[in-house]
């Protein structure tokens, strides 16, 4: 007999390469933009990004040689926050990346280098962690902040669009929601976390992969009392690379399975719970 999956994953492997695949979601996107645009959801970020008082907002990533990092610099400046810059590379410097790198050849997995990367910043209001392989909507940092400071959220996540590589169901868009309330926020590819949640989970343990993880900081916001969220009105796209196209997949699960096991954790089936919708704050 087949032994029986880990409950601590998702059971979807998220892959949208196949081609029909693609064609619906690709449908589903337009829909929802569409859907999303009539509900007025973006501009009620953009009002709460406006309203936000001024943080200081660190942001770190580590970026490979195919990085889409560069593009997304803009998209992570501000015009009301103050905003450090925490960069490394797995190999030699991009240039557009250069002001704001301060390791490069780092070899160890994620958690590990960016442990690295962040060793010596500052603790900031809010810690924006990205992903090299992502597209972000414009002014996608003060918006999330504006988002995440209205509806006191500790722990947050933009949505993923139906076109993402996304494994967790509960982190692709919702169509007219502003956020949702959630009981999971997954590693990867953009987390943020506000000063006292980052008290709590930072430095990452030195995990090569991080499968797990996140179900971990579930079961400690569920006994620390963080509100956790997914914020729909600003859908991330990734899509360069799937998941675990970059590592063995049973390594990933390995670590896991050893890293959960004698601490407490939210089950892969109740990582989708959805605590309410907000398609609006106030009025």
């Amino acid at each position: 007999m087949t032994a029986p999956a880990p409950d601590f994953l998702s059971g979807d492997s998220g892959d949208v390469t196949d081609p029909w695949r693609r064609a619906k979601r690709a449908a589903g996107e337009a829909a929802f933009a569409a859907i999303d645009l009539a509900a007025g959801t973006r501009r009620r970020a953009g009002r709460l990004a406006a309203a936000a008082p001024a943080r200081d907002v660190l942001v770190a990533g580590v970026y490979r040689p195919d990085s889409l990092l560069g593009e997304a610099l803009p998209a992570l400046r501000s015009e009301r926050h103050r905003v450090t810059f925490a960069l490394g590379s797995t190999a030699g410097v991009d240039p557009a990346l250069a002001a704001h790198t301060v390791a490069g050849g780092l070899g160890g997995g994620k958690f590990e280098n960016l442990n690295r990367v962040m060793a010596d910043t500052p603790r900031a209001d809010w810690t924006l962690i990205v992903d090299d392989d992502v597209r972000l909507p414009r002014r996608f940092l003060d918006r999330i902040i504006g988002v995440c400071e209205a509806l006191g959220l500790d722990l947050a996540q933009p949505a993923q669009t139906l076109l993402s590589h996304s494994a967790w169901k509960v982190t692709r868009r919702r169509p007219a929601s502003l956020a949702r309330e959630t009981r999971f926020v997954e590693i990867g590819p953009v987390t943020l976390f506000s000063r006292r949640v980052a008290e709590r989970l930072l430095p990452f343990p030195e995990l090569r992969y991080g499968w797990g993880l996140d179900l971990h900081w579930a079961a400690l916001a569920a006994q620390s009392g963080w509100r956790l969220g997914v914020v729909d009105a600003l859908p991330v796209r990734h899509s360069a690379r799937t998941v675990a196209s970059g590592y063995p997949r049973d390594e990933a699960v390995r670590e896991a399975a050893g890293f959960l096991a004698d601490r407490p954790y939210l089950s892969g089936a109740r990582a989708g719970d959805v605590l309410a919708v907000h398609r609006r704050v106030g009025r």
